[in-house]
């Protein structure tokens, strides 16, 4: 194996560990362990308050923070040190769940609300190595590579830790509690070891003789250029408005499949079932995105993910039975990390590479923006037509004007020969 790829592998290995922590964390274990365990001396009300503010608030932070570290990590060079603290962050905040005791809500509020802030924040770092580690006509299999292993991963731990919490005695754990917070552990552990070759391995050049202030204030006044310039770059705002749009239809079917089934009346069993799914059916199609990508074009791959994302949309309105959730699931699966991962690479090409670091700010700012819009059509819909199966049906124009909007993004002019 060539250097060159090994370092791309030690890359993608970072979204393999990470993701650990979307699936066990944010989407799995968590929000049931702090109803049933941690806030379980609260009101149904005051639990989901608490969960809103801490994902906010973490969402919040790294809005405001994203673009300006971004800004500072290309003129230093920091943009590993810095995805180095918040790794370190997530990890450590992460960790910490396994000593928080019943009835503690607070504590684990504030740890979640570190460790997501350490998850997202060090994502936007993450994403803008990646023009460190592949060329411009490596960037569709390289981005997919990373969403690839990130689904196996992921699942990987979280079927394990799955299976710890049903049958915890089969692990030597005394309950479903300390199998939960044993999955913690597990999580922090994973993601940090599967960062230790990104740190070895992908390569950063330090900026020489600059201090910690002196970045700081060149950052800044970075900032402040490229904001004042971006309106001059079309192809890059364009992208980012079609983005923010389908992005947002998907980030919103995300959050939305789980109480969209429960609202039809399937069991909670099968609706992680079709999470599992997800997970490792999303491991060869997002890797397969990005042959396809190859052959066809990146911008004609993405047609292709979003049209079956309208076809999906459109078949959860007719949606009968739990044969057919997982059908759906299953497709879900197909064209998820591939929209993901193709998104990211098409974007990392049409912007410069000294200010990766910066623009990916942006460009993660906008996705946690997402889910937003989704949400509230959907939300709206069904309080006034009181249909759940036409608020799901809303969520098409949000697939249609983003692929509308995308026609119009010029493709990126290829990178020049070394």
């Amino acid at each position: 194996m060539s250097e060159e790829r090994r370092r791309q592998y030690a890359w993608a290995l970072y979204d393999w560990g990470n993701s650990a922590f979307a699936t066990t964390v944010i989407a799995g274990l968590f929000p049931i362990f702090f109803e049933q365990y941690w806030a379980s001396n609260l009101d149904s009300g005051t639990r989901t308050f608490w969960l809103g503010v801490a994902s906010s608030v973490s969402s919040l932070v790294v809005v405001i923070l994203a673009p300006l570290l971004g800004s500072v990590a290309d003129r230093g060079g920091l943009k590993k040190r810095f995805l180095a603290v918040f790794t370190a962050l997530g990890v450590l905040s992460t960790a910490a769940f396994y000593w928080v005791g019943q009835g503690e809500w607070m504590i684990a509020t504030i740890l979640f609300t570190l460790g997501s802030i350490g998850f997202q924040a060090g994502t936007s770092f993450y994403d803008s190595l990646i023009v460190n580690v592949a060329r411009d006509e490596q960037m569709d299999r390289v981005s997919s590579l990373g969403y690839g292993l990130g689904y196996l991963g992921g699942g990987a731990l979280f079927a394990l830790n799955v299976m710890m919490v049903l049958k915890p005695q089969m692990f030597g754990l005394a309950d479903a509690a300390a199998a939960t917070k044993t999955s913690f552990l597990l999580v922090a552990l994973w993601w940090a070891l599967f960062a230790i070759p990104l740190f070895r391995k992908v390569p950063e050049q330090r900026a020489r003789g600059s201090s910690a202030m002196a970045d700081l204030r060149a950052g800044i006044g970075q900032l402040r250029a490229t904001v004042g310039e971006l309106r001059k770059l079309k192809p890059v705002w364009m992208f980012l408005l079609a983005y923010w749009l389908y992005i947002d239809g998907v980030d919103t079917i995300v959050r939305m499949a789980v109480d969209y089934g429960l609202t039809l009346g399937f069991p909670s069993s099968s609706l992680i079932t079709a999470l599992l799914m997800v997970q490792f059916i999303g491991f060869p199609a997002a890797i397969g995105f990005g042959f396809i990508a190859g052959r066809i074009g990146t911008k004609r791959a993405l047609y292709i993910a979003l049209s079956v994302y309208i076809g999906v949309t459109c078949w959860a309105y007719l949606l009968q039975t739990v044969a057919q959730f997982y059908l759906m699931a299953a497709a879900i699966g197909l064209v998820q990390g591939g929209v993901q991962a193709l998104s990211r690479s098409y974007y990392a090409r049409l912007i410069p590479a000294d200010k990766a670091g910066e623009f990916f700010g942006f460009y993660n700012m906008l996705g946690k923006f997402a889910a937003v819009l989704g949400p509230i059509a959907v939300g709206v819909t069904k309080l006034l037509t009181g249909d759940a199966r036409l608020s799901m049906l809303i969520l098409v124009l949000f697939f249609i004007v983003g692929m509308l909007l995308l026609s119009r993004v010029p493709n990126p002019e290829p990178a020049p020969a070394a």
